[in-house]
């Protein structure tokens, strides 16, 4: 990469595996929460990463105890007599400079090592699959601070758990371990500390050696909820199968299947 992880402020971006990019929140004093100087860095982490064609997965977790224990809102309470529309200005910017990692067109999974709160939450939830440490905790407990929730978050979370448990969650704010979460379909897997990051990085390694074409496409398809309706889901498979077909990927995919061998994928 051209640009120096070293250069960013309160992150870390790391590649600790062929084809696989760490993003580590790294403002452990605070328990990773999203001050000035790590939402700006994110931004740039995010640019550089999708301009890199070597990676093929992605994975964000938090230094120290926490995930990300959300917005650093003491900018809000130091402004209460802040207008409307300069809280509605701001908000949305700092919303899009966090979101912009579901631009990515690679696989993202969030290594949640601890507490994931807020928007912090709503972070987790922005990337394509979850997966906890034992002891984590996760909740959304906007309305417990008085305020309406963020981050798109009425969003992602009803996407993810599906409507009763988003309304029951945002609803009353509670914040839910690890293995409740496993249970909602919040996360799909609940790890051991110790070992936790090294799993979760096998896997996006393991990701990583799909074929690179047939993986976006496939985000692309289940984006946002996936299809309208089956017609509309027949009708996208129709396009993006054959686009797979005619790929030189899908050659040595058969091959490697014949040969009892792992495939060399190089995305053409």
């Amino acid at each position: 990469m051209s640009h120096d992880p070293l250069s960013l402020s309160h992150l870390r971006l790391e590649k600790p595996r062929d084809g696989v990019a760490l993003l580590t929140l790294d403002n452990p004093d605070q328990r990773n929460a999203m001050s000035d100087e790590m939402t700006s860095s994110w931004v740039a982490a995010v640019d550089e990463l999708a301009a890199d064609r070597s990676v093929r997965a992605v994975v964000v977790t938090g230094e120290g105890s926490a995930f990300c224990s959300g917005g650093n809102t003491s900018w809000i309470a130091s402004e209460p007599d802040a207008s409307v529309d300069h809280l509605r200005t701001r908000m949305i910017a700092f919303y899009r400079a966090w979101l912009s990692i579901r631009r990515l067109e690679v696989p993202t999974i969030a290594a949640v090592n601890g507490a994931a709160i807020g928007a912090g939450l709503c972070l987790a939830l922005a990337c394509d699959v979850r997966y906890a440490a034992a002891g984590a905790k996760l909740g959304a407990p906007f309305v417990k601070l008085g305020m309406h929730p963020g981050m798109a978050a009425t969003y992602l979370l009803p996407n993810v758990v599906g409507e009763a448990h988003a309304r029951e969650l945002l609803l009353t704010g509670r914040v839910v371990d690890a293995d409740e979460a496993l249970r909602l379909g919040l996360v799909s897997r609940v790890d051991e500390p110790a070992s936790f990051l090294d799993g979760v990085l096998d896997t996006a390694a393991g990701i990583a050696a799909t074929a690179p074409i047939a993986s976006k496409l496939t985000k692309l398809a289940l984006r946002d909820g996936g299809h309208a309706d089956v017609e509309a889901c027949l009708q996208w498979e129709a396009m993006a199968q054959p686009i797979t077909l005619a790929t030189a990927d899908l050659q040595e995919g058969i091959r490697a299947a014949q040969e009892k061998r792992a495939p060399e994928f190089t995305g053409s």
